[in-house]
C-alpha cells in the first residue's frame, strides 16, 4: 500500500511539473517577442559546437595566443543564416567579423563561442551569446541603444539563460534573481584576463586585492557565462578590462533583469564599447566601486608578495 501511495504521489508531481512547463511554454510564446526564436537558434548553434567539441577541431591564432577555431566561424555563419531567416531586417555584429545591417533599428551582438580557449583545450566551459539592441532612428554610431533581449546558452550543461526588457531573467524557463550577499567579504567574485598581452593588463592588482577581501575569486574563461552566473546568483560580482560588445550585450541585460547592477569601475553608466565592466548583485556594488577607487589610487592596498621571500 505504501509503495502504491509513493508511486501515486510521484505520478502527480510529474503531472504538475509537466503542466507548469506547458504553461510556461504557452506564456513564453505570447509574452516574449524575441527570446523564443533566438533561443532555438542558440540551441542549434550549441549543438553544432558540441559536435566540434567531441570531434576535436583545428586551432588557429589571430594574434600571439588569441585562439580561433573552425567552430567559431562555422557557428557564426549558422547563426547569421538563422537570424536573417527569422528576423529579416535586423543587423548583426559578430565576433568573427560579421557586420551586416549596422544601420538597422535592431542589432544582434553575437559571440558564437565565448570561451574559445577553454573549447580549444577541451575544457567544458563555453557558450553561445546573443544580445539584441534597439536603436532609435538617427542615433549616433557612438551612442548605445536599449538592450531588449538576451540569450546565453551553455551546451555542456544544457543551460539556457534568457531575458527580455522589463520581463525578468530566466534559466531554463525558471525566474532567476541576483544573490543576496551583503558585502564583499561573503561574496564569490569572478574576473577574466586577456588571452594575449597579459603583461600590459593591470588586472593582476585587482585580482590580488579582491582575492584577499572576498570569500573567493574564480577565473573560468567565459565573460558571458560569468555575467549569467551573476544574474542567477552563483556569483556575486564580475569585472573585467577591455571586453567587446559581443562579450557583454546579453549578459548585461540578464544581470539587470535579475535585479543586479552593471556600471564601469567608477559606478557610472556602462557603455557597450567600454574599457571596463563591473557587474554585481547590486547590494555590494557601492563597496566594490570604493575598493576599485582605492586600487586605482594605490591606497589601503596589500603589497604583492615577493617570491624571493619564499625561497628556502
Amino acid at each position: 500500500m505504501r509503495e502504491f501511495f509513493m508511486v501515486f504521489i510521484h505520478i502527480q508531481i510529474n503531472r504538475l511539473l509537466r503542466s507548469r512547463h506547458s504553461r510556461y511554454n504557452r506564456s513564453m510564446s505570447t509574452d516574449l517577442i524575441w527570446v523564443p526564436q533566438a533561443a532555438a537558434i542558440a540551441r542549434e548553434a550549441g549543438a553544432r559546437l558540441m559536435d566540434f567539441f567531441r570531434a576535436g577541431v583545428t586551432t588557429e591564432y589571430k594574434g600571439e595566443v588569441d585562439i580561433v577555431t573552425i567552430a567559431d566561424r562555422t557557428v557564426e555563419a549558422l547563426i547569421l543564416e538563422r537570424l536573417m531567416q527569422t528576423f529579416p531586417g535586423h543587423g548583426i555584429y559578430g565576433e568573427e567579423g560579421t557586420r551586416q545591417g549596422m544601420e538597422s533599428e535592431f542589432r544582434w551582438y553575437v559571440d558564437p563561442l565565448d570561451g574559445t580557449t577553454n573549447f580549444a583545450h577541451g575544457f567544458p566551459h563555453f557558450c553561445v551569446s546573443m544580445g539584441l539592441e534597439k536603436r532609435a532612428p538617427g542615433l549616433a554610431p557612438e551612442k548605445d541603444g536599449v538592450l531588449v533581449a538576451a540569450v546565453i546558452y551553455d551546451p555542456t550543461r544544457d543551460e539556457l539563460f534568457t531575458a527580455e526588457l522589463n520581463r525578468g531573467a530566466r534559466l531554463n524557463g525558471r525566474a532567476i534573481q541576483a544573490s543576496a550577499a551583503a558585502n564583499i567579504g561573503e561574496s564569490l567574485l569572478s574576473t577574466g584576463f586577456p588571452s594575449r598581452k597579459r603583461h600590459a593588463n593591470p588586472n593582476i592588482h585587482f585580482y590580488h586585492e579582491l582575492s584577499l577581501r572576498s570569500h573567493g575569486l574564480r577565473r573560468a574563461g567565459s565573460a558571458a557565462l560569468d555575467l549569467a552566473y551573476v544574474a542567477c546568483g552563483r556569483m556575486d560580482a564580475f569585472w573585467e578590462f577591455n571586453l567587446n560588445p559581443w562579450d557583454t550585450a546579453a549578459g548585461i541585460l540578464l544581470v539587470e533583469e535579475a535585479g543586479g547592477s552593471v556600471t564601469d569601475f567608477s559606478g557610472h553608466h556602462f557603455r557597450l564599447k567600454s574599457d571596463e565592466i563591473l557587474a554585481s548583485n547590486g547590494r555590494i556594488h557601492a563597496e566594490l566601486v570604493t575598493v576599485f577607487g582605492q586600487i586605482f589610487a594605490g591606497t589601503n592596498l596589500d603589497p604583492l608578495p615577493n617570491p624571493k621571500d619564499y625561497v628556502r
